[in-house]
């Protein structure tokens, strides 16, 4: 097989990554990450609101930037031999558009109006929204949630549409149609010109979208209008048809060829979330339980059809048809925060800091400027080193993680946060591990959902940030699992992925099986569980629940 190369384009919650791959072998090239300027300093969102949203021309910039610097770091002539790009993003992220499919915050009337922005995945503004679609479904003849687990969430698609719809009357008259993040990127790469041409991804349709074959597609027009009036006609301007991502959604355009040094040949393939893509990039087999760890958990599981059948598994988020595998069925859960959990305790901290030192009269503001640097980028590390000395089920506490709500089991992004048997001798160590342990118990709960609803987890694959930086927290994941951990070799499993549907849309691989098995870098390590600790967890997993009950049974909504 002559050398070919394709790119994996991965855009993550802060950050976009280009790596550019040997699709005969896998072997990373080149790689490129670009933080997205206008998201790092927070313009446009307000956390005491649930509200984050993220400017396209932090997307466009940082796709330009990050695969022009990778193709600089390869070998000369590596750019005539890349033959197509795959794509994955967060999600559900929508945005608003015009007929032509250009979102309104690209135009001079909304460039500064968070409601003509991408919609990021972990907003909750819509939580009414999700509430009133979770009742109607519930009253209709046809449960349109019954695919997306029962329980609608205000991370995804609808909701926060509805939410713009109401919030909005600007954005409401300009907007044409919606897109997803993930459909948007490659449709921008070919130089779409009409929004009803875009090829919209399986994926995100399917998980996000209440889109099933079942339904004819999307749910009738009769739902929305009776949802609300404001979603009438809105179904037309949408989509009947998806794509799986090892299909092209078509070929580079003159402009974004000339922009990225590339020909109009290479073919750009559908777009899809980033943890359907990394389950992929690593290598998921039938029943692994593949957890994409990062500022969130995405948990994917992909099973046969004729095992899963007509069966509906309840409280997760989904179950697809070619969502992960083609003609296999994905089905995807996950919390809505976990390193969030840990990068807010870090700010906690951080505040008392910033406030003295950051303010003190007694050094110069460069050496202030490097010594809040320095805090903020081992704060974490300190914190596990301290940890870590502790004993498990020594520190008398029990947190629970949902910082920013349930997404499983049961999606509810009302619920909040909290820790439970503090004293004057909680210190911050014992605090950051109770905070750990919970994470790693929402994740055990989102395993005994499997079980509970007849899915076999046969084993676990640990994907992301977390799981490669963090044997801290991996090893306390093994031991409250009471299972081995699986760790992929590859640091850039969402882009490898990526660029294994690259390689499969370009026809390199047939299908994506076979992309699976010659792209890909395999696992370099096992966490094992400590037979001692899973006895303790095991006790203390009993109380995370109850507490977690207590937590939901005092909800108070408006």
């Amino acid at each position: 097989m002559p050398q070919t190369f394709v790119i994996g384009i991965d855009f993550g919650t802060d950050s976009v990554r280009s790596v550019i791959v040997n699709a005969n072998n896998g072997n990373e090239i080149a790689s490129s990450v670009v933080h997205y300027p206008r998201w790092k300093k927070r313009t446009y969102c307000d956390p005491a609101k649930n509200q984050f949203r993220q400017h396209p021309l932090d997307y466009v910039e940082g796709l330009e930037r990050s695969v022009k610097e990778a193709i600089k770091k390869c070998p000369k002539g590596t750019a005539d031999l890349i033959v197509s790009i795959g794509v994955d993003t967060t999600g559900s992220t929508p945005v608003a558009v015009d007929k032509k499919g250009v979102p309104l915050a690209l135009k001079k009337r909304f460039r500064e109006n968070p409601n003509a922005m991408f919609v990021l995945w972990k907003d909750h503004t819509a939580t009414k929204e999700a509430g009133e679609i979770n009742k109607l479904s519930k009253k209709s003849k046809v449960d349109f949630t019954r695919y997306e687990g029962g329980v609608y969430s205000s991370e995804w698609f609808w909701a926060k549409i509805l939410h713009i719809l109401r919030q909005d009357k600007l954005v409401r008259k300009a907007a044409y149609s919606w897109v997803e993040h993930c459909d948007w990127i490659p449709y921008m790469l070919c130089g779409g010109k009409d929004i009803l041409q875009m090829k919209r991804s399986r994926c995100a349709a399917g998980h996000k979208a209440l889109w099933h074959k079942d339904f004819g597609g999307l749910p009738p027009n009769r739902f929305f209008k009776k949802l609300d009036p404001l979603l009438d006609g809105l179904r037309d301007r949408l989509y009947t048809d998806t794509y799986t991502s090892d299909q092209p959604a078509g070929t580079l355009s003159i402009e974004w060829a000339e922009k990225l040094g590339l020909s109009q040949k290479v073919v750009v393939a559908v777009g899809a979330f980033d943890a359907h893509m990394g389950a992929v990039g690593g290598q998921i087999k039938p029943y692994f339980l593949s957890k994409v760890m990062g500022t969130s958990t995405c948990d994917m599981l992909v099973a046969p059809q004729e095992e899963v059948g007509t069966k509906l598994i309840n409280g997760i988020c989904g179950q697809v048809d070619g969502s992960v595998i083609p003609g296999v069925i994905g089905l995807e859960a996950g919390q809505s925060a976990f390193g969030d959990v840990y990068a807010w305790f870090r700010e906690l901290l951080m505040w008392s800091i910033k406030e003295t030192v950051g303010k003190s009269s007694l050094i110069d503001r460069k050496l202030k400027k490097i010594l809040l640097e320095e805090a903020e980028q081992n704060i974490i590390s300190a914190l596990t080193k301290a940890a870590a000395k502790i004993p498990p089920g020594t520190s008398g506490l029990i947190a629970i993680d949902w910082l920013n709500g349930r997404r499983t089991p049961d999606a509810n992004q009302l619920v909040s946060g909290g820790i439970v048997g503090l004293t004057l001798g909680s210190n911050a160590p014992k605090v950051y591990r109770a905070l750990v342990e919970a994470t790693c118990f929402g994740a055990r709960k989102i395993v005994e959902r499997f079980q509970s609803e007849g899915i076999e987890i046969q084993g676990l694959i640990g994907l992301g940030g977390v799981a490669r930086k963090s044997p801290f927290v991996m090893q306390i994941m093994a031991d409250v699992l009471n299972r081995p951990i699986k760790i992929a070799r590859s640091e850039q499993t969402c882009a490898l992925g990526a660029a294994m549907f690259a390689a499969t849309a370009a026809k390199v691989y047939p299908n994506v099986s076979e992309a699976m098995d010659n792209m890909g870098a395999g696992f370099d390590r096992t966490y094992i569980p400590t037979k001692k600790n899973v006895e303790i967890y095991d006790r203390i997993y009993t109380t995370y629940g109850a507490f977690g009950n207590f937590i939901e049974s005092q909800l108070i909504t408006k």
